[in-house]
């Protein structure tokens, strides 16, 4: 079946997603580059752990004096609900439906939108009331580059997916643009997982000392 043939429910492959040869490398390509970042959040992760009770003195905050876990409870669950609304759209891009494929990725945009809302009240809050910057202390360097670097790849995966629904929304579905939006549901998928470990080693190690 080419790209350029006119697509139909019946004539709709089960996995659109690897149906053509452009497809498979892209999905390939796609999986060295999550190595790397693997790689790079392994390091940031390792980086952090290594200063996370380096403070110049007693009148820095550590991490236990600074974390609110409702407040991250809540972007957490945003950001894993918003994996989960990505799944649903992924199921209606196999199923040929580009108009709820579409829906459900605009719930996951505003999901992942919220996240960032939070997350840069957060950074707010502890820079204005505890004076945690960047460039207080070790750790504040280590959290912030961490937390920080994957509040940038969620809203990169943000633009990516507002990008793909612009482009493609008077051509619809086809088996061109089918591996793309899937691609951008693995980073997304990604970018929550990451998340969760943030979640467990940051925060909820942080605030048992």
């Amino acid at each position: 079946m080419h790209a350029e043939e006119k697509l139909t429910y019946e004539t709709w492959p089960a996995e659109p997603e690897k149906s053509t040869l452009e497809a498979k490398n892209k999905f390939l390509g796609f999986w060295f580059f999550l190595g790397g970042e693997t790689v790079l959040f392994a390091s940031l992760f390792a980086t952090y752990l290594a200063l996370k009770d380096k403070v110049p003195d007693s009148t820095h905050h550590l991490a236990k004096d600074l974390f609110e876990l409702p407040l991250t409870f809540v972007a957490t669950m945003l950001l894993l609900t918003s994996s989960l609304t990505s799944v649903y759209a992924m199921y209606h891009m196999k199923n040929f439906n580009a108009k709820k494929m579409n829906l459900w990725l605009v719930i996951t945009l505003l999901l992942g939108a919220a996240f960032l809302v939070l997350e840069i009240y957060e950074f707010n809050h502890y820079v204005h009331e505890f004076h945690h910057t960047f460039t207080s202390s070790a750790f504040g360097s280590a959290f912030y580059t961490l937390v920080g670097f994957h509040g940038g790849h969620v809203a990169f995966g943000l633009l990516w997916i507002i990008t793909l629904i612009v482009r493609n929304a008077k051509r619809g579905l086809d088996l061109y643009n089918a591996p793309k939006f899937y691609v951008a549901s693995l980073y997304w998928h990604f970018i929550d997982v990451v998340w969760v470990f943030i979640f467990t080693v940051v925060y909820l190690m942080g605030m048992v000392g």
